[in-house]
C-alpha cells in the first residue's frame, strides 16, 4: 500500500498563490501516475490536475488550466501543484492520489489508488 501525505494548504486572498506538495512512499513498482482532486462542501469530488509517471502527460480541468501547474520530482517521490491567480471557487479540500489513469483529456483514479488525507485550501474574496 502506498502512503500519500499532502501539505501546503492554507488561507489566501483571491489572486494569490499556493503550492501544494505530496509525498508518496511504499510503492513496490516505482513511480505512479499521480494527481490532485478536490472536493468543496456540497459538491462532488473532481479531478484538478494529473501527471504521468514520466511527467510527459498532464491533464488539467478546464477551470484551472493556465492557472495551476502539476510537476513532479521522482527522485524525491514528490508531486507538486502550483496554484496561481486563485479564486474563491477554488476553495476545497485537495487530495493527492497515487495511481490514476491520465491522458490529455481526462484523469481517473484507479480502483486501487491511494489517497491522502487532504489539505484545505481556502481563498477569500
Amino acid at each position: 500500500q502506498v502512503q500519500v501525505v499532502e501539505s501546503g494548504g492554507g488561507l489566501v486572498q483571491a489572486g494569490g498563490s499556493l503550492r501544494l506538495s505530496c509525498t508518496a512512499s511504499g510503492s513496490k513498482n516505482g513511480a505512479n501516475n499521480m494527481g490532485w482532486f478536490r472536493q468543496a462542501p456540497g459538491r462532488e469530488r473532481e479531478g484538478v490536475a494529473c501527471i504521468s509517471r514520466s511527467g510527459s502527460i498532464t491533464y488539467y480541468q478546464d477551470s484551472v488550466n493556465g492557472r495551476f501547474s502539476a510537476t513532479r520530482d521522482n527522485a524525491k517521490n514528490t508531486l507538486y501543484l502550483q496554484m496561481n491567480d486563485l479564486k474563491p471557487e477554488d476553495t476545497a479540500m485537495y487530495y493527492c492520489v497515487a495511481g490514476v489513469s491520465v491522458d490529455y483529456n481526462r484523469c481517473t483514479p484507479a480502483y486501487s489508488a491511494s489517497w491522502g488525507q487532504g489539505t484545505q485550501v481556502t481563498v477569500s474574496s
